[in-house]
């Protein structure tokens, strides 16, 4: 049997945060948490010019220590030179916390094609080799990535002097997490975002939560999950990997919570078959329909596409749906009644949906649910996607993804004198592909770990040594900076943490929240900015602009530009008077309008996603994160939450591990279509029948190239495997 594991948070996980604290100065935390800058971990945003454990909300202390562990990286000493007195191939020997933790990068390194190290440079030089590389780049083979860390300014930027290069090649880390989301939302209500804001949450008297686990990812949501529980509603889980945090949480603010070993917060825990979560809501829909439960004149007043969802759902049988779920229909039942008596209902989700080959299509069938009872465009009710990086969603705002709207390319054009190709650009696969086929001369990459947040690592590796050259601004190093280099140019440029600049920035949470971070933290004497950088390279290496990118050296100017090119961004002109955060306008959905063509929202089609398993690969491996892991940053080795100490673990159900004759701690080799690995130790674990939880980016050598046809996305939650004892030394 699986043990029995302790709730999430408690006594265990202050403590930590304080000992974190402590390790990198308490001075020096006490001054990044209290600061008038936004949170650098999650989507769910806080700081700005409410003060730093503030929310929009007016909340104190809003804080959590991924908050904590953010600064932890950020607070380093500069990495002894020293360290570049060893080949790449030393480097290459160390973990990702390991590198992550040489300390914080204060000297330009440059490697050349031939090299075996990187040498340490001066910024004359490394802006000179960056802005001659991208002037004699041809525009069709270069391309621009961006993480969702950076601020509104150089995001924006970043796409500006990609599209006056004269390419689309532009992307950002959404496209591996939730472009999914954005697709389903805009086929279905015409918007790419969350449709509530944080009020919404307190407002709320059911909250779904699905394929995510807040617990480690975002822990200050815990808080509004146990505040719904607390004003008796429901929180309704679905996820096949039972969270022990999801489970129970012992709430650091909360006194009586630590005490008495932490407060229930899923009042209903579903464990369904991996990527089944389409068939589910589609039976969940038909126990509403069968009851006549679903909100008729909603329907009729405000949505397109029922009949044929209607259809479809009808047509579906209870063998069908046990089959594909793996659900008892008395159990979806019990479900369905639980719905259908909420008032105000909130669909939460993580990548446990989007991170299929039909991510886009299982968000329209949970669209679709909510729109069957009204769930969308009033009050305390909506969807939410949850954000990782704490700006991915303002990059996509400010334009950095492969097409703009041609609103927005003609004001470029009209305000900045920056003609942007009309032609389609290649997302971050398509990109890679050309990359691996040798079409790609220049890459600039604004932060992010994109080796390791790709899948098939070793076919990503081949992809980025075959450019022929790349740029990187970062803070610290990572192993997608040592992995990519050891035949290839390689140039990279120590940035200025968002909450460093000299000037300042402003950022967007999941709740479409913008905000006004001051900078002014001094750490490090030899970072550059951010738009700093980008503004030389537009100058260098592109003539016809370079007055334009002179001025846009101005924080200021930046935003004087985004408010003139988006209507929505509008604020920001007078922000730095103002020091007024705002809600960007039209995405909060408190009544039933609807972005679409025809101005309803959209029923779509139900598609049951067919099984990608075999006799071959019986099994389906769910990559996810650790407690003491932020994206592709691992903090710390031991996962506290499922209580293993080893990332190279595989966590199976008992009986899925008694039918491979394996117990606990045996070794075994994982195989898939795409690569193997060895030598993974296997633990007990209360999961669906038929999967198994692996540690990314660990896991990620496994993981293929298939993606979802309509976002592109690949499926980092649903890979084909099978496992067996290793028997090799």
């Amino acid at each position: 049997m699986a043990k029995q594991l302790p709730a999430g948070g408690g006594f265990k996980k202050v403590l930590y945060t304080l000992a974190t604290a402590k390790r990198i100065g308490l001075k020096a935390s006490a001054k990044a948490l209290t600061s008038h800058n936004a949170c650098k971990a999650c989507g769910l945003g806080m700081g700005g010019q409410r003060g730093g454990m503030t929310n929009e909300l007016g909340e104190f202390p809003a804080v959590c220590n991924k908050s904590v562990q953010a600064q932890s990286t950020d607070n380093q000493a500069p990495i002894p030179q020293e360290i570049f007195d060893h080949p790449l191939t030393d480097l290459q020997a160390l973990t990702g916390r390991e590198i992550e933790h040489l300390g914080r990068l204060n000297t330009p390194l440059y490697k050349a094609a031939g090299d075996t190290h990187f040498s340490c440079i001066s910024w004359n030089k490394a802006l000179g080799i960056a802005g001659q590389k991208l002037k004699a780049a041809k525009a069709s083979r270069t391309f621009f990535y961006a993480s969702g860390r950076s601020s509104n300014e150089a995001g924006y930027l970043l796409q500006l002097l990609a599209r006056a290069k004269g390419t689309n090649n532009v992307n950002n880390c959404s496209y591996f997490c939730h472009q999914a989301t954005g697709v389903a939302l805009t086929n279905t209500l015409g918007t790419g975002t969350a449709t509530v804001q944080l009020e919404d949450l307190h407002k709320a008297d059911t909250v779904f939560l699905i394929g995510a686990n807040p617990a480690s990812n975002h822990p200050r949501l815990v808080h509004a999950l146990k505040a719904c529980r607390d004003r008796g509603g429901e929180v309704i889980v679905i996820n096949p990997v039972k969270e022990p945090g999801l489970v129970r949480f012992a709430l650091p603010k909360n006194a009586r919570s630590l005490i008495i070993g932490g407060h229930e917060i899923a009042s209903m825990y579903v464990q369904p078959k991996v990527g089944s979560d389409a068939t589910l809501f589609a039976a969940i829909a038909k126990c509403i329909l069968q009851n006549q439960r679903e909100d008729r004149a909603f329907i009729q007043q405000f949505c397109e596409g029922f009949d044929g969802f209607q259809q479809a759902i009808d047509a579906l049988t209870w063998p069908e749906i046990e089959a594909e779920t793996g659900l008892l229909q008395a159990d979806i039942l019990a479900l369905a009644e639980r719905y259908a008596r909420a008032r105000a209902a909130i669909f939460c989700w993580g990548m446990g949906l989007t991170h299929h080959t039909h991510g886009v299509t299982t968000l329209e069938a949970l669209v679709s649910l909510a729109l069957l009872c009204g769930h969308v465009g009033k009050p305390g009710a909506g969807l939410l996607p949850l954000r990782g990086h704490s700006n991915v969603q303002g990059m996509g705002t400010v334009g950095v993804k492969p097409m703009l709207t041609a609103e927005l390319v003609a004001r470029m054009a009209d305000t900045l004198g920056v003609d942007a190709p009309t032609s389609p650009g290649k997302d971050t696969m398509a990109c890679l592909r050309a990359a691996h086929a040798g079409e790609v001369d220049f890459a600039l990459m604004l932060g992010g770990n994109l080796l390791e947040a790709a899948p098939d690592t070793e076919w990503t590796k081949t992809a980025l040594e075959r450019i022929g050259c790349k740029v990187y601004l970062t803070t610290t190093l990572n192993r997608g900076h040592v992995h990519s280099a050891s035949k290839s140019e390689c140039l990279i440029l120590p940035v200025a943490a968002r909450d460093e600049e000299w000037q300042a920035t402003t950022q967007e949470s999941m709740f479409s929240y913008v905000r006004l971070s001051d900078g002014g933290i001094h750490r490090l004497d030899n970072v550059h900015s951010e738009v700093a950088i980008l503004s030389e390279l537009g100058q260098a290496a592109l003539a016809e602009h370079e007055a334009l990118f002179t001025e846009l050296a101005s924080h200021s100017a930046i935003r004087n530009a985004m408010a003139k090119c988006v209507d929505q961004l509008a604020p920001l002109a007078t922000i730095d008077e103002t020091k007024q955060e705002f809600h960007i306008p039209g995405r909060h959905l408190t009544r039933p309008t609807f972005y679409t063509p025809t101005g309803k929202a959209q029923f779509r089609p139900l598609h049951r996603p067919t099984a990608s398993t075999s006799q071959a690969f019986p099994l389906q491996l769910i990559s996810g994160r650790s407690e003491g892991q932020f994206n592709t940053i691992v903090y710390e080795e031991v996962d506290t939450y499922r209580g293993v100490n080893n990332r190279y673990t595989v966590l199976m159900h008992p009986e899925d591990m008694a039918s491979l004759s394996l117990t606990a701690g045996d070794k075994v080799e994982l195989q898939s279509a795409t690569g193997s690995l060895t030598g993974f130790e296997v633990q007990p674990f209360d999961i669906q029948r038929g999967a198994l939880l692996g540690y990314y980016p660990e896991t990620n050598p496994l993981i293929g190239q298939a993606l979802d046809p309509h976002s592109h996305t690949p499926a980092y939650k649903s890979t084909p495997v099978r496992v067996q004892k290793y028997t090799g030394s």
